[in-house]
């Protein structure tokens, strides 16, 4: 009985403090999309919004089951909630083996799809964000080189661009200077198409895709460490789940016994 009093309140903790990141994940997806002004991306891939939205309810989803099921004693509910986590285990297993089998090919739409948030660069600004976040983080610009910034309608490099932009690139590739106290933010304007010596001065020149690859490299115990802690989590909710509906079915199966001796 303590085992099961243990299994049923270690579930439920678990499940409620994932299913409250839930509800918060999907409050600000939510703000994040009202709150723009023009609602033009719309793709899961490249719209943040939409994937903390996408994200935040299916966790919410899973981890309703998971509550309720423990909370209620509740045979399907626990059914469905170990189903849906198994599948989903089974998935990611499955997408890291082909993942590795196949990097080459992984790298390769990897670069197709930062193009083209590059290209929706201006459209949407969570978007703008997380690619000046990106630009910051790791001191580079574009995706394999900073001419990748010419595919962006504002930056693109040509002769009839009405833009004041034309030429340039954001301000998240300027190299930042020492002692510098007021940051320019004009300093990534008309660096495309000048000389390399002049532009290292002045922005960062390599992409990001290469950048982001050597440091997961560099970091793989913890890429490796923070993937096999979520995989063990999610063995160990399914176990937690799996103890509790045996006992469950034990419990009802001596009730019935009980009540025909009786």
């Amino acid at each position: 009985m303590a085992a099961y009093k243990a299994s049923k309140y270690i579930l439920y903790i678990c499940c409620y403090l994932f299913w409250v990141a839930s509800c918060v994940m999907i409050g600000v997806g939510i703000y994040a999309k009202v709150a723009k002004e023009n609602d033009v991306v719309d793709n899961l891939a490249t719209d943040p919004a939409l994937l903390l939205i996408s994200v935040g309810s299916l966790t919410f989803i899973i981890t309703f089951l998971g509550c309720f099921g423990a909370l209620r004693q509740s045979v399907i509910l626990l059914k469905m909630f170990i189903g849906i986590l198994t599948v989903i285990l089974f998935l990611q297993i499955i997408a890291a083996i082909l993942g590795f089998l196949f990097s080459d090919m992984v790298l390769w739409r990897t670069e197709l799809l930062m193009k083209k948030a590059i290209a929706l660069y201006r459209e949407d600004m969570d978007l703008e964000n997380a690619i000046d976040f990106v630009q910051k983080k790791f001191l580079c610009c574009g995706v394999s080189y900073y001419s990748d910034w010419s595919q962006n309608a504002y930056f693109n490099c040509s002769v009839n661009n009405p833009s004041l932009e034309a030429c340039g690139v954001p301000f998240s590739c300027c190299v930042r200077q020492q002692n510098e106290t007021v940051f320019n933010s004009m300093c990534g304007y008309k660096t495309q198409g000048t000389e390399e010596s002049f532009i290292k001065k002045r922005i960062y020149i390599n992409g990001c895709l290469k950048k982001i690859v050597q440091w997961g490299k560099q970091n793989l115990l913890l890429v490796g460490g923070i993937s096999i802690g979520l995989l063990c989590l999610e063995i160990c909710m399914i176990s937690l789940a799996a103890v509790q509906l045996r006992q469950i079915q034990e419990m009802a199966k001596e009730e019935n016994s009980e009540s025909k001796k009786t």
